[in-house]
C-alpha cells in the first residue's frame, strides 16, 4: 500500500471527500496529523495550519475563535503543528526546499530551532510530558517508522522497525506509552491503532477492523485516547474514543462529511478537530465535547484549515 502525503495532493483529497470518493481513491492519504498528546492544564490556545494565499503556515486561535496569530511567515509550507507542555513552543513539520524536517518555533513567533536535518521527510511531531524529547515519523528508505529525538536536535531513537508504514504517534501524559498508526499487512491491509513502550517494544493493538483508523491522541488523563476512523469500509471519517488499552468505543461525530485529526483540550472536557463545513465546502477546525455534542466552529474562512494542536495557558 503506497503512502502519498496530502502536502503534494491535497486538492485531489478535498476533492474526493466532497464527492464522497475517498473510498474510489486507489492511494491511502496521510496527512492530517493528529497534533499528539494534550497534556493536563488550563486550556489555551489552539494552533493548526492553513494557507497565506500562497502556502501553508501555523497559526494560533482562540478556542472560541478570534485573536488569530500568525506565528510562521515564509515562502515554504509548514504544517502538523503540535503545542509543548507548557504552551510555550510548538513543534511542526516544515518544507526545507528538498524534502520536510522537524522544527520548533516560540507559540509567539520567533526562535526556530531545527532538530532534524538529512534528505529522507521527517513528519508528525509530537512532544513528550517531560518537553525533551520528539516522537515523530521518518522515511527509512523504503517506508515511514516511529522515531523520537531529543527537542533541541539529537540522540534519535528508532523505536519501530517493519515493512509497514508507521506514522502519527502521540506520547502517553504519563511518557510511559507512545500511541500510533500503523499498516496491519505490507500489502492489502488497512491502518490500525497500536500503542508501543516509550523506549521500544510491547507493542499492543488497540482496533482491528476492516475500516482505517487514524491520528490517535491521548486525553490528559491518560484513560482514553480520540481518533479519527472509517463508519464503514466505504464511508466517511469521523471521530472517535476508545479506552488507551482498547475496547470501549465511543463514536463523537455522526455525519456526512470527513472529521479528522482530534486533540483533548489540556481539561479534557473537549476535543478540537478538522472538519469540512460542507459536503462539498472546505476544512475548518472545531471544537466539541468530549463526550459528543456541543459543536463549535473555531475557523470560518474560505480556505482549508487543518491539524489543530489544544495548548495549555
Amino acid at each position: 500500500m503506497k503512502t502519498v502525503r496530502l502536502n503534494h495532493l491535497r486538492a485531489a483529497l478535498l476533492a474526493a471527500a466532497a464527492a464522497g470518493l475517498l473510498a474510489a481513491v486507489g492511494l491511502v492519504v496521510l496527512y492530517a496529523q493528529p497534533a499528539g498528546a494534550t497534556f493536563p492544564g488550563k486550556p489555551g490556545k489552539i494552533a493548526y495550519s492553513g494557507t497565506d494565499g500562497q502556502d501553508d503556515e501555523i497559526y494560533t486561535i482562540k478556542p472560541g475563535g478570534g485573536g488569530k496569530f500568525n506565528v510562521t511567515d515564509n515562502a515554504r509550507d509548514d504544517i502538523e503543528a503540535s503545542y509543548s507542555p507548557s504552551g510555550k513552543r510548538i513543534a511542526y513539520a516544515g518544507y526545507d526546499g528538498t524534502d520536510w524536517e522537524i522544527y520548533t518555533i516560540n507559540a509567539t513567533g520567533g526562535g526556530r530551532v531545527q532538530v532534524t536535518d538529512n534528505n529522507t521527510d521527517d513528519d508528525a511531531p509530537s512532544y513528550s510530558p517531560s518537553g525533551k524529547r520528539i516522537v515523530y515519523a521518518a522515511e527509512d528508505g523504503t517506508d515511514f517508522e516511529i522515531y523520537t529525538i531529543k527537542a533541541g536536535g539529537g540522540g534519535k531513537v528508532q523505536l519501530t522497525d517493519n515493512n509497514m508504514d508507521d506514522y502519527y504517534s502521540s506520547y502517553s501524559p504519563n511518557g510511559k506509552k507512545i500511541a500510533y498508526t500503523g499498516e496491519d499487512a505490507p500489502t492489502g491491509g488497512d491502518y490500525e491503532l497500536y500503542t508501543i513502550n516509550a523506549g521500544g517494544g510491547g507493542r499492543v493493538q488497540l482496533t482491528d477492523n476492516n475500516a482505517n483508523d487514524f491520528y490517535p491522541s491521548y486525553s490528559p488523563s491518560g484513560k482514553r485516547i480520540a481518533y479519527s476512523g472509517k463508519d464503514s469500509p466505504t464511508g466517511d471519517f469521523e471521530i472517535y474514543t476508545i479506552k488507551s488499552g482498547g475496547g470501549g468505543k465511543v463514536p463523537l461525530t455522526d455525519n456526512g462529511t470527513a472529521d479528522y485529526a482530534p486533540s483533548y483540550s489540556p481539561s479534557g472536557k473537549r476535543i478540537a478537530y478538522q472538519g469540512l463545513d460542507s459536503p462539498t465546502g472546505d476544512s475548518e477546525i472545531y471544537t466539541i465535547k468530549a463526550g459528543g455534542g456541543g459543536k463549535v466552529p473555531v475557523t470560518d474562512n474560505g480556505t482549508s484549515d487543518y491539524e489543530p494542536s489544544w495548548g495549555s495557558s
